[in-house]
């Protein structure tokens, strides 16, 4: 990927999921109660403990119960997850921001207690704005339609300030009412105080505040319109939905963004003299991204999943332009990998493993009868993807000679993150890129011209006791060994998105009993829902990945048979992120993160200031 692509993968780092409503629900309450010890001052600790959550906890809750019936209501889509959250992070700012206020209020004498109360009428209207935000990006609704359910957390905070401070017995006549719904004897005198003029001033900085988010979100989305023909807020409420519940509504964005391309599948399988498959190496050429499980992040563990022997699903020669948009286009690969499977001709004949380095690319591979299986790194150099342009040419190639088809795999092996201008992605015109054409064509010649002899095959597979966060994805690591004349050849796939600089080469002088061996990645992004730079090696003890991986190759050695091989490509038509989008979608992300946050604490601080003249001059 790109620098700029790479400060998109960065935002990764905000990726978690949403608690369940109850355990939002529980932990506002919590923290209601412990408030209300702290700023309340009664006889007893359970008193100001049900104050506080009474005050407080009270309009969070109604907040997480009302706004998703409202908004469903509305035709919106907040789910009470999310509604509960959110109404958890707004009891949160007024807490902070009345914390603040009280701590200046004691130690400046001019201000006390009427400086307090303002700034819970802008906390008030804060929330209510936050909350106007994330409901226009999340359910898509107009200014006026979203202000329905946003303002809910904070219409009930005011109408419970406006009973129990004392300000309806201002405007109420019939003692009935004065009874019922003017209570001020029953809560501390720290919440005592308010007029009826002082919500009328909330109301009214609350319509400023929405003019703001209103106006914030036309300037954001400007660039967006003009560059993708998208909305700013289609993006943000899939992004939203991904990072907060794992919901798949940030590929309808990237569909509407995409573009169709025809991709190459290639199918190498192996299988024993009985026609039972051992080992099916898949390859489409397409990236396995953006993140997580959206678009294709998740194609390698759905490629194993449709393979009757051992799967390894590698790295094409593809980068972040040729990301699916929905999982839906993944059933199109596996549909068309499956053609492919069917339309496959064995043969017991191979040739041994060979290598050819040209510059600073580095080429193994062998051929089975007239195809070709051919793994390409740059390793001990860091690189990321492989340009598609690129990949082709290659394969072009290494036909040249007389092979019929080629899986070229992109090791995808030695990286040093994302930091910096260059991050390694291939491109056409680079001198990498003629180095892997080079190499190409000479080892295209060499199998070409090599001897063949009888096959065999053996594999081993661990799952590893490793998890995503580790950088390592599902399928864990997987070896097939090759043997022809003697000579053996192994393959180490492992579930991950690159590795760190060193490893494969420590990997290659520590593993014994083979002769040629080259190490590659999946690429799987499942692993980058922690962080976008997660790569193999970086998060878990090295020794402990060469042992395992020694383990295995022994283990595959040992299971050696006679196998017959056959590969076949076919095309499938899916829908790609699309040439340039991917590049023009992460520059407009990138500046609304980096302009956007400046603009917003723009208007922060413009509204605030309307805010303090409001109140100076009322």
């Amino acid at each position: 990927m790109t620098a700029t692509q790479g400060n998109l993968a960065s935002l990764s780092r905000f990726i978690f999921r949403a608690p369940t409503w109850y355990t939002s629900l529980a932990f506002a309450l919590v923290i209601a109660a412990m408030t209300g010890v702290v700023a309340f001052d009664s006889r007893f600790i359970l008193d100001d403990a049900w104050q506080g959550v009474f005050l407080i906890g009270l309009p969070t809750s109604i907040a997480s119960a009302v706004t998703p019936w409202v908004d469903r209501q509305l035709g919106g889509q907040l789910t009470p997850n999310r509604a509960t959250l959110l109404a958890l992070i707004c009891e949160l700012i007024t807490i902070a921001m009345l914390t603040v206020a009280g701590v200046i209020a004691v130690l400046t004498v001019r201000l006390g207690q009427n400086f307090v109360f303002d700034v819970l009428l802008v906390a008030l209207a804060s929330i209510f704005a936050l909350r106007l935000l994330v409901l226009m990006a999340v359910s898509r609704h107009s200014l006026l339609k979203a202000a329905v359910p946003a303002s809910v957390q904070t219409v009930t905070a005011a109408v419970l300030l406006a009973i129990y401070s004392g300000a309806t017995a201002f405007i109420l006549e019939d003692p009935m009412l004065r009874e019922y719904l003017s209570r001020p004897e029953e809560v501390p005198p720290q919440v005592q105080g308010f007029i009826p003029q002082d919500f009328i001033i909330l109301a009214v900085i609350c319509v400023i505040y929405a003019l703001a988010v209103w106006l914030f979100l036309v300037v954001i989305d400007q660039p967006w319109r003009s560059s993708l023909g998208v909305s700013a807020l289609d993006f943000l409420r899939g992004f939203i939905g991904h990072i907060a519940e794992g919901t798949r509504e940030l590929e309808e964005f990237f569909e509407d963004i995409g573009e169709e391309a025809v991709v190459p599948v290639t199918v190498l399988s192996v299988r024993r003299p009985d026609g039972e498959e051992k080992a099916r190496f898949v390859l489409p050429m397409i990236h396995p991204g953006p993140m997580g499980e959206i678009g294709g992040g998740n194609l390698p563990r759905r490629v194993a999943e449709s393979a009757d022997g051992l799967a390894f699903p590698p790295h094409a020669t593809a980068g972040h332009d040729f990301n699916l948009v929905t999982e839906r286009e993944v059933d199109k690969i596996l549909v068309t990998a499956e053609t492919a499977y069917q339309n496959l001709e064995y043969d017991d004949q191979a040739t041994a493993g060979h290598r050819v380095t040209e510059g600073e690319a580095t080429l193994t591979g062998q051929a089975f009868g007239s195809d070709a299986l051919v793994v390409n790194t740059y390793a001990p150099g860091c690189a990321d993807d492989v340009e598609y342009a690129v990949g082709l040419s290659a394969m072009s190639e290494a036909r040249v000679d007389g092979l019929d088809d080629v899986l070229l795999v992109d090791a995808h092996n030695c990286n040093d993150g994302l930091e910096g201008d260059d991050l390694g992605h291939v491109v056409p015109g680079s001198q990498r890129s003629f180095d892997m054409l080079h190499g190409a064509g000479q080892l295209g010649g060499l199998l070409t011209e090599a001897e063949t002899g009888r096959l065999r095959c053996g594999v081993a597979w661990d799952e590893t006791p490793w998890e995503p966060e580790d950088g390592v994805g599902p399928l864990g690591i997987r070896v097939c060994v090759f043997e022809v004349a003697g000579q053996r050849t192994a393959y180490v796939l492992i579930d991950g998105n690159n590795m760190e600089p060193g490893l494969r080469e420590r990997i290659v002088d520590a593993v014994n009993g083979v002769d040629v061996m080259e190490v590659m990645t999946s690429d799987t992004h499942i692993v980058n829902t922690v962080e976008a730079e997660n790569q193999v090696g970086q998060a878990i003890p090295e020794k402990e990945v060469v042992a395992l991986i020694e383990d295995l190759v022994d283990r595959a050695v040992a299971d050696l048979e006679p196998v017959e091989a056959g590969m076949a490509s076919e095309q499938a038509t899916v829908t790609v992120f699309g040439n340039d989008r991917t590049e023009t979608l992460a520059s407009t992300a990138n500046a609304m993160v980096s302009m956007g946050g400046a603009l917003a604490v723009a208007f922060i601080l413009a509204v605030m200031t309307v805010s303090v003249l409001i109140f100076l001059l009322t």
